[in-house]
């Protein structure tokens, strides 16, 4: 009698895909199964460069992402090679990505986030859009990277919805917020925390910038110096 080999009972090996936060696919978010797998890549993936399928095509210039197959963007005639699948089309607004309500609500919840009208249409950014500073006035902020926002939204973009609703930023927040309540206690005697800053409490989506080349000094403009005045320039002269 011939036993059978025992089955490979071990569970499957999660892909860690790093986003903002630091979330990945073993993330408590994600078991809950809150965002599609499709969105973190999609967040991720660098839109208007040239197709290297149809290069030789003035079309090739890659603005589209398929849903179900989450292989990077695509340019207009890569679809056709998709057939049914879900694909949607990715739009510039200021040199940032953006993507027009009426496409992106089919499949995201994009509540709290908040929209603009671009060419008659309703937009989100893709990604965050950090300022160094509030403007005068401002009464609401993204609560991820700080972006004057309208009183009835929480969120700048998708990117900050998904860091800003995690349970990994809540607990960073309100360790966050800790610390700055004791840096407040520690100022008022003379100590101060220096250094802990918002920025570390998450990472962002958008696609890293690539590194200047060599090319790229040799073309730079050189900036012209200070000019220096003469020393009699501002002397007034009376007879």
């Amino acid at each position: 009698m011939t036993k059978n080999p025992p089955q490979d009972i071990s569970k499957p090996k999660t892909r860690r895909i790093m986003g903002g936060g630091g979330l990945d696919d073993g993330d408590d978010d994600h078991q809950e199964n809150k965002w599609p797998p499709w969105l973190k890549p999609l967040l991720q993936t660098s839109f208007f460069v040239q197709c290297k399928v149809h290069t030789d095509s003035h079309k090739s210039e890659c603005n589209m992402y398929c849903l179900d197959c989450m292989n990077g963007a695509l340019c207009s005639l890569c679809l056709a090679s998709h057939g049914d699948h879900r694909a949607i089309q990715i739009r510039r607004s200021s040199y940032h990505d953006v993507i027009r309500v009426s496409e992106i609500q089919k499949y995201v919840d994009v509540t709290s986030v908040q929209t603009y009208i671009i060419n008659s249409a309703r937009i989100v950014f893709l990604n965050e859009r950090p300022q160094l500073r509030p403007g005068k006035g401002v009464t609401n902020t993204c609560q991820v990277c700080d972006r004057s926002l309208l009183d009835s939204f929480s969120f700048c973009s998708l990117g900050c919805k998904i860091v800003g609703t995690s349970k990994k930023f809540r607990k960073k927040k309100m360790c966050m917020d800790t610390d700055q309540g004791y840096d407040t206690e520690g100022s008022l005697n003379g100590i101060s925390n220096i250094g802990y800053t918002k920025s570390k409490a998450h990472h962002s989506f958008t696609p890293s910038t690539p590194p200047p080349t060599a090319g790229n000094y040799g073309t730079a403009k050189r900036r012209k110096g200070v000019p220096h005045r003469s020393p009699m320039g501002g002397l007034i002269l009376q007879y």
